[in-house]
């Protein structure tokens, strides 16, 4: 115990009540210590500093919530919508007397409005001194901001609350709305940590949170920007992936097979475990197709996949897998496959990187899909450093030995082709499908551009799918520019036989 309360006392880390947020502070807030939690209205910082005083109750600690700019009524109400229980945490609340009416209000109300600053701030200490907490949210500064009249007065003001609370042995989260922004940062020096919580307006779709740490004094805390939502129960917080937290653990790449002996001639004998694998062309070529083929033969394997799918619905996947003899429903009550239907305007990129990242951890997934990058980039025209998010997150995965699929839909469907974005450089191979013409019909074809982990095959195959699933045919020898989308017939070439209308 003794050494607990040394740790205290040197700054040591007191837990937030988000343990996402714990891991992005480097565990926690420093105890003994004052925090600046700032952010426009609405975003988030009630919440925040209710989530850090509930998580003080439940390790029996003394906390008290000091408002000045909401009424006890309105933090029970937030608390209700959460499902929260206040009870053991102090409300010290400060309002003006035109907010009530009633004269024989609790004692603990105090007219802020009739009262000088000292005055004020007095009350406050007495109020520390009565409770004796060990945690305290002070909502807000910008009271004190206003009362100060000035920006020098303000300051010495926070210091002297910060020495104060300092003494007495408090943690401390003040909450700042940004009303009245300061251009010279006063609060950002006095303040031990520093976290800025932002929502923005997207020009469609869901609007979009995230916070980020600007200081931790003697903290080696987790920059950058972090998604986070608010939801029933508090902030639910996406820390930003970095491949390099999460080494390669010496994953066995293992061989994965498509169980169609002629597409795996072509690949080279299969697609390696821990590799980004980019399929791409024109749309309704195939690719997504193609992918579930390697999906039912890691069923057969017994390997689980997850497949997040931005473009169609569960029902058309379902169809099409059942084009193939999968049985999506039985495979999802045998835990083999998960499927995940995603709305890219309401989700953001930490939240997607945070979901794949628990099916992989928790979920056991070996396989995983994103079809197609296409419609999350459309639909995510503002979100920017795309390529960036793309990279750490298939990083990630591969050093997690886990095959990566990703979709990629060209913009045309004949002709030359233009990808909306460049991926190939992320990507270990490339599978790249075309359409040509043949005896006046519209036919498919199949080649593996590159395979950094061995050799594969640089003929061009034909690949049917119909009633008997996917097949790939010999390599296309009479033709020339297929890959073009302007084939040119040289010669005699074996294609393969395609099935009647009766007989499909």
């Amino acid at each position: 115990m003794t050494g607990q309360t040394e740790l205290l006392n040197e700054g040591g880390p007191v837990t937030s009540g988000s343990s996402a947020l714990d891991y992005i502070l480097g565990g926690g807030y420093a105890a003994n210590r004052v925090h600046l939690l700032e952010g426009a209205p609405g975003s988030g910082k009630t919440t925040l500093g209710l989530q850090f005083l509930l998580e003080g109750r439940h390790k029996g600690e003394r906390c008290l919530y000091i408002t000045l700019s909401e009424s006890k009524d309105e933090l029970l109400h937030v608390a209700e919508t959460h499902g929260w229980d206040l009870d053991g945490i102090e409300i010290f609340e400060l309002v003006p007397p035109e907010l009530s009416l009633d004269t024989d209000r609790e004692q603990s109300i105090v007219y802020a409005s009739d009262l000088e600053l000292g005055e004020t701030v007095q009350l406050v200490m007495d109020e520390v001194e009565r409770v004796a907490p060990g945690r305290i949210a002070f909502d807000s500064l910008s009271e004190i901001r206003l009362l100060s009249q000035g920006p020098l007065r303000f300051r010495r003001q926070v210091l002297a609350l910060k020495h104060y609370f300092a003494q007495h042995n408090c943690t401390v989260l003040f909450l700042d709305d940004l009303t009245q922004m300061e251009t010279d940062l006063s609060l950002h020096s006095l303040a031990h940590g520093v976290i800025r919580l932002e929502h923005k307006a997207q020009t469609y779709g869901a609007e979009r949170r995230r916070l980020r740490v600007f200081k931790m004094r003697g903290r080696a805390f987790r920059g950058g920007f972090h998604d986070f939502n608010i939801e029933k129960g508090g902030l639910r917080i996406f820390p930003r992936l970095v491949a390099a937290s999460h080494p390669d653990d010496g994953h066995d790449n293992a061989v994965a097979k498509s169980g169609i002996a002629e597409l795996d001639e072509l690949v080279g004998g299969g697609l390696d475990h821990g590799t980004t694998n980019l399929v791409i062309g024109p749309s309704g070529s195939g690719k997504s197709t193609l992918v579930l083929q390697f999906i039912k033969a890691a069923a057969a394997r017994g390997e689980k996949s997850l497949v997040v799918s931005f473009d169609e619905t569960e029902r058309v996947f379902q169809r099409r897998a059942r084009g193939l003899g999968v049985d999506v429903d039985k495979l999802r009550e045998d835990g083999l496959l998960t499927l995940r239907q995603v709305d890219p305007a309401e989700m953001s990129p930490g939240e997607l990187a945070a979901y794949v990242r628990e099916e992989v951890g928790s979920g056991g997934a070996s396989i995983v899909v994103l079809d197609s990058l296409s419609g999350y980039q459309h639909a995510m025209p503002e979100e920017q450093f795309m390529l960036l998010q793309m990279h750490e997150l298939v990083t990630f995965l591969n050093q997690q030995g886990v095959l990566t699929f990703l979709v990629l839909a060209q913009s045309g469907m004949v002709g030359q082709m233009q990808s909306p974005v460049d991926l190939t450089y992320l990507s270990d191979a490339v599978l790249l499908l075309r359409f040509f013409e043949a005896d006046g019909e519209l036919r498919r074809a199949l080649s593996m551009l590159k395979k950094r982990t061995g050799g594969h095959e640089s003929a061009i195959r034909e690949l049917t799918i119909d009633g008997d699933g996917i097949r790939v045919g010999k390599r296309l020898e009479g033709f020339r520019g297929i890959m073009t989308g302007t084939p040119v017939y040289q010669g005699d070439s074996q294609l393969l036989e395609r099935k009647s209308d009766a007989d499909a």
